[in-house]
């Protein structure tokens, strides 16, 4: 059984309650207390400056050569919170239901209740750290739309959202490090964790310039490491983005919780071919102003500015009237693969579709600067010049990035998109404190499953990875170590760091060893073609079980013939991205055993045999009201947890947006 420990009470009244009640360490012993937190990106960060400022002995771990590098600053269209500035009805509780309704009633309510109303606080965190949030004329700060909502609460800062927040954490972590609170790891790559009696004690971790392996101790360990769509290989995350460290956690006993949940973006610029390692989002920011569309004949090969709008189907605003083109992610997403799978796709592949900024470029923006400018009767080619500037200062430096690498300019003819694997709702289960089933191991941001169940609304990554790193785990980690207080720091001499360091050696060992003739790159393009092909946008029965057979026949493969060249005590990417893809072939073996499994279409997961006559995913509540969290018993051997799902706020109905 997973004990999520959600503290009794009304809902709202739970995160104060508990606040009010939990255990607090001294400022004089939390000098005593060392913590140990892998990954720098926004949870990291925030957590690790946090945490060093209140005044315990902070060790940060990142495997880039600065926190800077943390893949959080592509989180580009914005962030959400509840701070109702445009007076459009949002509230705490209605950025909450979004948020449930959005992630398919398959996320925890309390958890989720936090997140919304600690929302308010990011913001001012935030801009007291100097974050250049976009501001209306009179000097309040704006917001824009996103998807699955019906009010404006998502604050931006032009296209880079993510990098600017990521910055303010990042200062805040620099000046803990100078304060001496923080000591800074960088090009350091976490690969097993220590445990003592039970308990997260320390990590061992390899020097990626030196190749040598270090042991590290800490009364408590966090991990911040992000999520893990590279699993497919081609994703929008970063081509460094693993799951390694979670994953080393899950074989010492944490559960993988709702592995199969994975989030397909829809605007992402198209595969072009074979040669390419990743693929680039468009933010869902542009959704605001794009309409999206394919033509209404099939195979129609005419250019899209030749199509005259009668002949054009904004499928999103027909299948979807209330919502349109803001839609969540994953109905945005596969409304747009119906239409490319029936005929109606564009570009030379025909695995696209359009995102056309010309009607709003024109009408809501061209038009709005006329009438400020006292302009009678623009003319058309007025009205598009006085849209440019205002559409450059909002998405500029996205329509900058769009025509570097396709080599079309946005203003002029509509972007090609298509969906790709984006972010991941699994990850390691953890309880309303952010503790995994591991005591004294905590788990934040993407790396965690929490807070999005089946599907992510947009602009609640950035909002979730700072909410548990400033606001939440400050308070959550402090009830465990008051007990901790006593133990003193345990030498890295111990049995266990011994024991640990020796296995993390010996599977390097095994690896290089191996000598194959096939590259690691080969073996991760392999399973990514199976998992996007089988455990992809859609999935069915057949193509699960084959898939689990295919990514045990590659895993015998990849240990019998993966060939590293290098050595082991020295710098070697091939060395470590063989590690990293040797954990994403166990991961993705377990996502497949979930995906098939769980026999429901919900959020970002839909199988095929369950979906309603129009296409939509089908739920059933009956049997799957609840978080799957796997056990890790051995190899290919998995023991299903369950943790219900309680709603006693919300009633789960079918989605809808139409």
């Amino acid at each position: 059984m997973v004990d999520s420990r959600i503290p009794a009470g009304k809902l709202e009244d739970k995160w104060n309650d508990y606040k009010g009640h939990c255990k607090l360490v001294n400022p004089a012993n939390k000098r005593k207390l060392e913590i140990i937190v892998v990954g720098t990106g926004l949870a990291g960060a925030s957590a690790a400056a946090s945490l060093g400022e209140l005044g315990y002995r902070v060790k940060a771990f990142c495997f880039q050569d600065s926190p800077r590098r943390a893949h959080s600053i592509a989180a580009q269209g914005g962030i959400n919170a509840a701070k109702n500035y445009q007076n459009d009805g949002d509230s705490v509780y209605r950025l909450f239901y979004d948020t449930i309704k959005g992630g398919d009633y398959r996320a925890r309510e309390a958890n989720v209740h936090r997140l919304a109303e600690v929302s308010v606080n990011i913001i001012d965190q935030c801009v007291a750290q100097g974050v250049p949030f976009a501001r209306e004329y009179g000097g309040l700060l704006n917001n824009r739309s996103f998807g699955g909502t019906q009010v404006k609460r998502t604050f931006y800062a032009a296209g880079q959202t993510g990098q600017q927040l990521l910055i303010g954490a990042y200062q805040a972590l620099e000046r803990q490090v100078a304060l001496g609170n923080v000591q800074q790891y960088t090009r350091h790559e976490m690969l097993d964790i220590v445990m003592v009696d039970g308990k997260a004690r320390g990590i061992i971790v390899r020097n990626l310039i030196t190749g040598q392996l270090e042991r590290y101790f800490g009364h408590a360990v966090i991990l911040a490491s992000g999520g893990y769509g590279n699993v497919f290989y081609l994703s929008t995350n970063a081509m460094g983005s693993n799951v390694t460290a979670a994953w080393k956690a899950h074989k010492k006993g944490a559960h993988f919780a709702n592995p199969c949940f994975t989030q397909i973006h829809p605007t992402c610029i198209p595969v072009s071919g074979d040669h390419q390692s990743k693929l680039t989002l468009m933010s869902e920011s542009l959704r605001n102003d794009g309409r999206i569309w394919v033509p209404k004949k099939e195979n129609d090969n005419r250019k899209a500015n030749d199509i005259p709008e009668e002949e054009r189907d904004y499928f999103l605003e027909r299948r979807y009237p209330a919502f349109g083109n803001l839609v969540p992610r994953d109905v945005a997403s596969r409304a747009a693969k119906e239409r490319c799978d029936a005929g109606f796709g564009v570009g030379t592949t025909k695995q696209a579709v359009y995102l056309d900024f010309k009607y709003n470029l024109i009408n809501k923006y061209g038009r709005t600067e006329a009438n400020k400018q006292g302009i009678q009767n623009p003319d058309q080619e007025t009205l598009v010049r006085l849209g440019k500037e205002v559409v450059k200062e909002e998405y500029g430096n996205l329509f900058d990035m769009y025509e570097k690498i396709t080599g079309e300019n946005p203003y002029e003819v509509p972007m090609r998109i298509y969906p790709a694997v984006h972010y991941t709702m699994g990850g390691i289960w953890v309880d309303y404190e952010l503790m995994t089933s591991v005591k004294g191991l905590y788990c934040l941001g993407e790396a965690n499953f929490s807070d999005h169940g089946a599907n992510r609304l947009g602009a609640s990554a950035l909002m979730q990875g700072l909410a548990d790193g400033y606001f939440v785990l400050p308070y959550t980690i402090g009830n465990y170590l008051a007990d901790e207080i006593a133990v003193k720091p345990i030498p890295t001499t111990d049995k266990a760091f011994v024991e640990a360091e020796a296995a993390v050696n010996a599977r390097i060992t095994q690896l290089m060893n191996i000598k194959g003739t096939q590259s690691v790159e080969s073996f991760h393009k392999r399973l990514g073609k199976i998992m996007w092909e089988k455990c992809g946008m859609a999935r069915n029965e057949q193509g699960l079980k084959e898939a689990i057979t295919e990514i045990q026949q590659l895993k015998k493969e990849f240990w019998s013939n993966v060939r590293i060249p290098g050595g082991i005590h020295e710098m070697n990417p091939e060395l470590d991205k063989a590690n990293r893809v040797a954990d994403f072939i166990e991961l993705g073996e377990l996502m497949c055993i979930d995906a098939l499994e769980r026999k429901e279409s919900c959020g970002g997961h839909f199988r095929e045999e369950s979906q309603t006559e129009d296409g939509e995913a089908m739920r059933n509540d009956e049997a799957f009201m609840h978080v799957a969290a796997w056990l890790y018993k051995g190899e290919s051997d998995w023991e299903l947890v369950k943790e219900t799902l309680n709603y006693e706020v919300i009633k789960p109905s079918q989605r809808n947006y139409k």
